[in-house]
Order: structure tokens, then C-alpha cells, then sequence
């Protein structure tokens, strides 16, 4: 005969599941957030699913025990409760790595010697940038909208000019990326085709 789990057992089960996974899932985003390294995307969502379906499996194993336990009912919704919380950061987390995946985000730095001013942002959703001082950096978020590539153009010391940023984007293809505005392979845009 099998020995029986106590209400006890079942909250601690539920409350170290939930912290644990959540906080193992909330390392795994971060690092995904931070590097785009495309390895932790497998991870966390083969992370996703094996810890959602053991969140979900507990949920209800804890709900149809506070159905049964009059003494500790109020505890045991607490856990579930938690658990689902869970849940529901983990869908969040998910949402958000799908929206990073169609998301180029590029931090532009001028290296120049000069101030760069209204910079464009050309190709897939496309962005903006006002201006540049020397040595500045800020990031756009490009939205990829199908194939694509991505280039800049700006106005350095009164001229239009244009510099490829990334040759070719795709759908699910979104990551971090920097760029150094350096004028290497420039090429002058007259006004008229703007």
C-alpha cells in the first residue's frame, strides 16, 4: 500500500515547483534577451514545455486535494494560485521571445568625426533616429516584415549619405546587433531620390 501525501506535502511541492521554474525560466529569458543567442530559444522552450505541463499537472492535482481538505483548502487555492501565476508569466515570456524574434534590435553608434543628424532607418518596418553626437550610440527596434535587408541614410556635413547596415533579414530571424556608423562604404544619395 502506497503511503499517503498530506495536504503539507503537496503545498511544499506546489510552492518550490512555481519558484523554481520561475526562476529558472526568468534566468533563461534574460540571457535570451540580453545575447539573442539562439541556442537558449531551444532551451527555454523545451524548458516551457516540460515545466508547464508539470505546472499544469500540479494545479490540478493541488485543486482537486483543496476540494477534499476543508482544513487546509484556503493554503492549497494560495499554491494554486501561484502555480497559475506561473503559468502565466511563462505564456508572457513566450509572448515576448516571439515578438524578439521578429525584431531587429540595433544599436547604431557613430564613429565619425562629425555629428550625423536625421538618420533613416531603411528597409523592413524601418525607424528614425534624429541625431548622432560623436561617439553616441542609441538603439532602434526594426520590426521584420518578410525578406528584407536594412541600411541607413544621413545627412554628415550637409550631404545625404547611405551605408548597408545588415544584407538580408527574415521572419524569426530578429537578434541584437550593433553598428558603427564609420563611413567606410558610403554611398552619396542626391536629395531628389530621397
Amino acid at each position: 500500500m502506497m503511503p499517503k501525501i498530506t495536504s503539507k506535502k503537496y503545498l511544499k511541492t506546489g510552492r518550490i515547483t512555481a519558484l523554481f521554474s520561475f526562476l529558472i525560466g526568468t534566468v533563461i529569458f534574460a540571457l535570451y534577451y540580453f545575447t539573442s543567442a539562439f541556442m537558449l530559444l531551444f532551451i527555454g522552450y523545451a524548458f516551457v514545455v516540460f515545466v508547464g505541463i508539470l505546472n499544469l499537472i500540479l494545479l490540478f492535482v493541488i485543486l482537486a486535494r483543496a476540494n477534499s481538505d476543508s482544513e487546509n483548502r484556503a493554503k492549497l487555492l494560495k499554491t494554486s494560485g501561484l502555480l497559475l501565476l506561473n503559468i502565466s508569466v511563462m505564456l508572457f515570456y513566450c509572448w515576448v521571445a516571439i515578438v524578439l524574434l521578429g525584431t531587429m534590435r540595433i544599436t547604431f553608434t557613430n564613429n565619425t568625426e562629425n555629428q550625423i543628424t536625421d538618420i533613416n532607418v531603411v528597409g523592413c518596418g524601418g525607424g528614425y533616429i534624429d541625431q548622432l553626437e560623436v561617439g553616441e550610440s542609441t538603439t532602434v527596434w526594426v520590426k521584420i516584415i518578410g525578406d528584407c535587408d536594412i541600411s541607413i541614410d544621413y545627412l554628415y556635413n550637409g550631404k545625404r549619405e547611405r551605408e548597408e547596415v545588415i544584407g538580408y533579414v527574415t521572419s524569426s530571424m530578429g537578434q541584437k546587433w550593433t553598428y558603427k556608423i564609420s563611413r567606410k562604404n558610403i554611398k552619396l544619395v542626391p536629395l531628389a531620390n530621397l
